[in-house]
């Protein structure tokens, strides 16, 4: 239908500042947009596939289209072992977040476990981190504080056994 438009790489700095000038204005779709751009040209651009995953994560509650396995195939591209681990609980964070915002049946239970997984991926990018960087332990607080807040349980174990007729 479209050939899309290549940007230049000296375009990539303030595209990148775009990048984040969408998301404040919560228009993630068109920040996504823009990462992908810069992906085209660079491939491995580390900033503009944080910027991807989190502009994707933005949209966990607006867009149940955009699935946590779609942006957890992206992890695996960023290059530091701190980084995969760090940004796998922010994806996890955000999911249960969004779970808790749609509050169907069972969106309690599904948001505890995902907060509990973020909060593993957290503790393992703790053991990682650089000096100073306190961001995975904040992180691990907010996830607690949400679970203890909203009185967050594990899904109860269905010990029933089906009857056999």
């Amino acid at each position: 239908m479209f050939q899309i438009k290549t940007l230049s790489k000296e375009a990539i700095p303030k595209a990148l500042e775009r990048v984040e000038r969408y998301r404040l204005l919560n228009e993630p779709a068109v920040a996504v947009s823009i990462c992908q751009d810069i992906l085209q040209v660079e491939p491995g651009h580390q900033q503009a596939l944080v910027m991807l995953i989190l502009a994707l994560t933005d949209q966990f509650s607006q867009n149940a289209s955009v699935g946590m396995n779609q942006v957890l195939e992206l992890v695996p591209r960023l290059q530091g072992d701190y980084e995969r681990a760090y940004y796998t609980g922010i994806i996890h964070e955000r999911q249960a977040r969004a779970r808790l915002n749609r509050s169907y049946p069972g969106s309690e239970f599904d948001a505890h476990d995902l907060l509990r997984e973020a909060m593993t991926w957290f503790e393992k990018a703790e053991t990682l981190r650089a000096a100073g960087d306190e961001d995975a332990v904040l992180r691990w607080n907010t996830c607690a504080r949400i679970v203890m807040e909203r009185n967050l349980k594990p899904r109860p174990r269905d010990d029933s056994r089906p009857s056999l007729e």
